[in-house]
């Protein structure tokens, strides 16, 4: 296969035909639209669900071989399209999301499909209720197509993991550069979305796993508050920083999905009532957003990225200041005690509430606890030909929900990333949110050595507070995509998101790279931006 790909350059020159009240549409230019830019071809009858769900299925089959980012495809696709042209042909659409097919990470369950977390182990994972944020998506029509790949257990088997490598999925690789990194452990939902492959899809994040991915793969990724998105049906690692989120093209189409997604769950572990914080987030969007905002540049984490990075960042800065945005420095916090404390959150609640998910698999599923997983591990080659199971044994080690240094360090983490962290930054310096490179360039894989190419981002500190934060792009190095995070506090989803929409908007959004050359045969998709 010749694994160059232009989205907007007719490669894929097929026409779908469908229902008489749409028009014929080469495929390739359907496939490069924008969530907001197709619901609108929907609502006027330019395409149909049908047409739409043909051409995904088909650029799925012609590029996921090299790129690997689909793990499986729904049968019950095209049924659901047939639904939603149904409904609107007789003026019941649903909503704006009503037939736009997405992508779901193969840790989110789906009623009738496998959930495998990408483990030979969950194979016949097959629940029989959805995931209640799908059970959300589809009471907006939302089609689901399929089933994306990720890092197995989402990046939570082992120190050295190799980041979009799963052993039923395979290695999902970086669209800009077959031989890069798609980050994790929402791989698959990114690269999928960069190239065309669905017009958006639902990842998860417990720290870094929507941002890090959606930054060098050059799209949207929004990370919500930890409790407005339900995890229930989501196969989990911390009931403290897991949630799902939205990544799509551009930031209105995440805007458009968070308003379907968010609400109150009872069988979520939150106490909150998400319902009292939620907003049709699609109104907050204005390209004035930044107008006399202030805005803190957060300094303590610059050191993360490198220099060519930083010299993009420095025009996304000068971008933000000729819309208005007043900027602010912030370098008075300091990571490392709340780095210290995660791991212990985070492996003593992977036990107990992997365990709990396990509990109640059907009876096909053998593998019931995290001591029998590590077990299976140890007995099946595939799962472990290029990196082991050390957080898993060490999970299991962990002394339960009522240890005394869990429940210290959880407090203090909370404590420190969010009243003395985000909210005290932005109190003392008067600003509305953090701004920052989310991540550096896509790192070469390297499956000896795992994920050693890729730094630490700017994740770890929402992640850990549990507050909100989004990546849009905001540039490129050498061909490869880097992202701007605006973080903000508790709640904050509707500002964050008017914030990266205003950058967006006069950025024209994300302009297509220019590739060198002597590297172009590495290069299988050149992102063409639309509307």
């Amino acid at each position: 296969m010749n694994t160059r790909i232009a989205l907007g350059a007719g490669l894929l020159c097929l026409v779908l035909a469908s229902g008489a009240a749409a028009q014929e549409r080469p495929a390739a230019e359907l496939t490069g639209a924008s969530l907001a830019r197709l619901s609108a071809d929907l609502a006027s009858h330019r395409v149909t669900s049908q047409q739409l769900v043909a051409a995904y299925e088909a650029r799925i089959k012609r590029l996921n071989p090299e790129i690997h980012a689909v793990i499986a495809l729904n049968p019950r696709a095209m049924a659901e399209a047939r639904a939603s042209d149904a409904r609107r042909a007789a003026g019941h659409a649903l909503g704006p999301l009503d037939g736009l097919p997405i992508l779901v990470k193969d840790n989110i369950d789906i009623a009738g499909l496998a959930t495998t977390a990408g483990s030979l182990a969950l194979l016949k994972n097959v629940r029989r209720v959805d995931a209640t944020v799908i059970r959300r998506l589809r009471r907006a029509g939302v089609v689901i197509l399929g089933r994306a790949n990720l890092s197995e257990w989402a990046n939570f088997r082992s120190d050295h993991s190799v980041s979009g490598w799963s052993a039923v999925g395979g290695l999902t690789r970086n669209p800009y550069m077959l031989d890069r990194t798609a980050c994790g452990s929402s791989s698959g939902p990114a690269a999928a979305v960069a190239a065309g492959m669905a017009a958006a899809a639902i990842g998860t994040e417990t720290d870094g796993s929507i941002s890090c991915p959606s930054s060098m793969n050059g799209v949207v990724g929004l990370k919500p508050t930890v409790g407005l998105v339900s995890r229930a049906g989501i196969v989990p690692i911390s009931r403290t920083q897991d949630t799902a989120g939205p990544i799509t093209r551009t930031v209105r189409g995440a805007a458009m999905l968070l308003t379907a997604m968010a609400g109150t769950d009872p069988l979520d572990p939150a106490t909150v009532d998400a319902n009292a914080h939620r907003a049709n987030y699609v109104a907050a969007l204005n390209p004035r957003a930044l107008e006399g905002v202030r805005l803190g540049v957060a300094r303590f984490l610059l050191k993360n990225f490198t220099p060519k990075t930083l010299a993009v960042f420095a025009r996304a800065l000068a971008l933000l200041k000729a819309q208005g945005a007043i900027l602010v420095n912030v370098d008075d916090y300091h990571m490392a005690p709340i780095e210290k404390n995660e791991s212990l959150v985070l492996l003593t609640e992977f036990k107990a509430d992997l365990n709990a998910y396990l509990a109640g698999s059907p009876a096909a599923v053998k593998t019931r606890t995290l001591g029998e997983l590590i077990a299976f591990d140890r007995t099946h080659p595939r799962e472990m030909p290029w990196f082991g199971q050390g957080l898993f044994i060490r999970a299991e080690r962990t002394k339960g929900l009522t240890d005394p240094a869990y429940l210290k360090a959880h407090a203090t983490n909370l404590r420190l990333a969010g009243p003395e962290g985000i909210d005290r930054l932005l109190r003392e310096h008067r600003v509305e949110a953090l701004i920052s490179p989310t991540q550096n360039p896509a790192a070469v894989i390297d499956l000896v050595n795992g994920d050693a190419g890729i730094g630490p981002g700017d994740s770890s500190l929402p992640a850990i507070a549990g507050y909100p934060y989004i990546t849009v792009p905001m540039g490129e190095v050498q061909g490869l995509p880097v992202g701007l995070s605006f973080i903000g506090p508790k709640w904050s989803e509707a500002r964050l998101l008017g914030f990266a929409y205003a950058y967006e908007h006069a950025a024209r959004a994300f302009r297509p790279p220019t590739f060198a050359p002597d590297v172009q045969h590495r290069h299988p998709l050149k992102a063409a931006s639309a509307g």
